[in-house]
């Protein structure tokens, strides 16, 4: 099974995203996962070790499904404050390579007004293309 990322070159270079992903297989749809641990306690209070812990509760779902990250097709990223997150893009950037590497699937990135949890400051949900 192959992802296809998708950049018209008629539109703005992506930096850190794809415009658009495409592949084959089945659809595996990832709930939204914050930065809890595996007994479901939020790791910190800092945004990017709960990004980075979120982001690995999308992988092991991937995982588990018979995937690898690579098969991420699509990321929703929703954060209680935009502004940090840019202003900390460069250690979230950091986190992100650890579990996906050079892989950028489409994304997107919503600021909201608050997720289930009262503490959590990201939430990510994804969709892949698994075996």
């Amino acid at each position: 099974m192959a992802t296809t990322l998708i950049n018209p070159s008629d539109l703005a270079t992506p930096r850190g995203f794809s415009h658009g992903a495409s592949g084959t297989g089945r659809l595996l749809f990832v709930a939204g996962q914050t930065g809890t641990d595996s007994a479901g306690n939020l790791v910190s209070d800092d945004l990017v070790a709960q990004f980075d812990q979120a982001l690995a509760n999308v992988v092991r779902v991937v995982q588990a499904a018979g995937g690898k990250p690579e098969d991420i097709v699509k990321i929703n990223l929703l954060v209680l404050d935009a502004r940090e997150y840019r202003e900390r893009g460069r250690d979230i950037g950091t986190a992100y390579r650890k579990h996906l590497g050079r892989h950028f699937p489409a994304m997107t990135l919503a600021e909201v007004k608050g997720l289930f949890d009262d503490r959590a400051k990201v939430e990510i949900e994804a969709v892949a293309m698994v075996p």
